[in-house]
């Protein structure tokens, strides 16, 4: 009682002198804490008084023995069980092709003087981090300064710019708001003085060469790119070997998904300009500095390529609109887009996750703490259940078994459910089969056990891990796998009315004059769809619904509940079908 009483005084005087608000819910917790405390006391009282007495002394010797060894054995069992089921799953997978280290997932090493991602322009994008054998420089490297800067926005002033068009949604880029943008003067921040970055003409122009004037900024290092462009292969030198996988730095992508955009902005001025053959080398440029990390086996990277093909994809489209590409120029754009495979990113992506978490989780094992770099990218946002120093402690006495069995869990999870969803061979991906794949993992996240845990921590919705979001991610790369296999059978299309006249009433007669192969809706494997209209065409896939909706894509938008295809704002790649239409005269 006098301990009970000692301690709420000075939770009472400690919120007097910290000026802590004295409420009810204080002195809730106050006695809370004061009950724990006394009854704590108390019972080391009663222990310490009951082992004092001789026989009782002898008694808790021996029971303290058999809870040591009893601990002793578990840990020793649940270990030696890990580490048997581990080995066990390695050898079955790995005898399937599957790989459980990152550097063994690593691009094959290429010749140094024909790697594109060691020429001097690239290598300058990431050498004052990485060194060109890969290894993290400490530190940074001042003097390599990045010259890859081909920006199309002035410096710190991203809100302005043209009406960019949107293949998705039918649209053209409408470059009167760029040539603006570039004409409008930036102020110096310390000076106050107006100044033009990008240079313009004494009088405005045509808004095609006013942005094509603006971006000639860049024309040395462009040419000195296409030189590198030369190169046979690509390769950068990422730390595959790095201890902790989650810590390797990618640097090289955004400067590659930089040139992308710019490229794209470069090749639709061309385009308008009526410049179409620099606008076809700049759209095969871009295309080739898409390709430069395909191999990589990490999911960032395949993200940021979908996004710099998306971009690419736009000039080409929009060429096709207005009947401004020749038939040669179409054959190499089609040779160039027939060597994208999202389907095969997608696995190869997976296998990299299941790589890279085993060999985290081995960190964590060794480390007995979690990163809190690695739960800032990848796990838990708010609203997760368990805290990092919950997670920190559970590593702290977890058995090196237990460790074992997480990454079984999670790599079983990768390679053999969520790889399932996606079937590179014949090109289909199932969306049933990726929901049913997001339903179980979002069941074992809500109720992680010991074996489990590593998805708790690492896919929780309430983090930021792809793979724990809507659908295994598998929607987003069968999306842009679509618009590779649309843009290709458009691309026949033109060509087959380039030679014709006209477009043709079936998509069978396009094999293989104009295309190779005819490419099948990855969405359940039936051939495209594609209507004729008065003018031009319409041509689809039934999208991740897996219904035909009559050609209609659908938009995010802020419609009334209950409205099946909406209208406005950007794609919505859930709902409706993936349409590929051009704009109405």
């Amino acid at each position: 009682m006098l301990l009970a009483l000692a301690t709420l005084l000075i939770l009472f005087v400690y919120g007097m002198i910290s000026g802590s608000r004295i409420n009810g819910e204080f002195w809730v917790a106050s006695a809370v804490i004061a009950l724990a405390v006394a009854t704590i006391i108390t019972l080391i009282g009663a222990v310490f008084r009951w082992i004092r007495r001789p026989r009782n002394f002898a008694k808790a010797l021996f029971g303290l023995a058999c809870v040591v060894t009893a601990i002793a054995l578990f840990y020793a069992e649940e270990d030696l069980r890990g580490n048997w089921a581990w080995n066990r799953f390695k050898r079955e997978w790995e005898a399937k092709g599957e790989h459980f280290k990152v550097s063994e997932l690593a691009p094959k090493p290429v010749p140094d003087d024909q790697n594109f991602a060691l020429t001097p322009l690239l290598f300058s994008t990431y050498g004052s981090m990485i060194d060109k054998t890969g290894h993290e420089i400490e530190p940074r490297n001042t003097n390599v300064v990045p010259r890859l800067n081909l920006e199309i926005y002035r410096t710190n002033d991203y809100s302005g710019g043209g009406t960019n068009g949107n293949w998705a949604k039918g649209t053209l880029t409408d470059l009167g708001g760029w040539q603006q943008y570039y004409r409008t003067p930036a102020t110096n921040g310390k000076s106050g003085a107006v100044v033009y970055e990008f240079p313009i003409s004494a009088q405005p122009q045509a808004p095609a060469q006013d942005v094509l004037l603006a971006l000639s900024k860049y024309d040395a290092t462009l040419e000195e790119l296409r030189l590198a462009s030369k190169m046979p292969y690509s390769r950068f030198p990422l730390e595959y070997e790095k201890e902790d996988p989650a810590m390797i730095l990618l640097p090289h992508l955004a400067k590659l998904k930089q040139t992308a955009l710019f490229l794209t902005l470069r090749s639709i001025a061309e385009l308008q300009a009526g410049k179409t053959d620099q606008a076809a080398a700049d759209v095969q440029l871009g295309c080739y500095v898409t390709q430069a990390s395909e191999t990589e086996p990490f999911f960032i990277c395949q993200l940021v390529r979908m996004a710099m093909f998306n971009a690419i994809l736009q000039p080409v489209y929009e060429g096709l609109a207005e009947h401004k590409w020749s038939d040669a120029q179409l054959a190499v754009i089609d040779k160039d887009f027939a060597k994208f495979d999202f389907l095969a990113a997608y696995r190869r992506s997976i296998s990299g996750e299941a790589a890279e978490t085993a060999e985290f989780i081995a960190y964590i094992e060794r480390t007995r703490k979690i990163s809190p770099i690695f739960l800032n990218l990848f796990g838990h946002g708010q609203g997760a259940p368990f805290p990092a120093p919950v997670l920190d402690a559970f590593c702290f006495v977890s058995p090196s078994g237990w460790f074992r069995q997480n990454q079984i869990s999670i790599s079983e999870l990768y390679v053999r459910d969520v790889a399932s969803v996606v079937n590179v061979e014949q090109q289909r991906v199932s969306p049933t089969l990726a929901d049913a794949v997001q339903a179980g993992l979002n069941e074992t996240v809500a109720h992680p056990t010991p074996y489990t845990m590593a998805q708790h921590f690492l896919l929780s919705p309430a983090g930021n891990n792809w793979f724990s979001r809507k659908h295994v991610a598998a929607d987003k790369f069968a999306y842009f796998q679509t618009a590779v296999n649309l843009a290709r059978t458009a691309i026949a299309l033109e060509r087959f009315k380039l030679a014709h006249g006209n477009y043709p009433d079936s998509l069978n007669v396009l094999a293989p004059e104009f295309i190779q192969a005819l490419p099948n809706d990855i969405i359940g494997g039936q051939p495209l769809k594609y209507r004729r209209t008065k003018d031009s065409f319409v041509l689809y896939s039934v999208g991740w619904n897996e219904k035909d909706d009559g050609g209609v894509a659908a938009f995010t938008s802020n419609d009334a509940a209950g409205s099946e295809i909406r209208k406005t704002g950007a794609p919505d790649p859930e709902h409706g079908d993936w349409v590929w239409s051009y704009p109405g005269k």
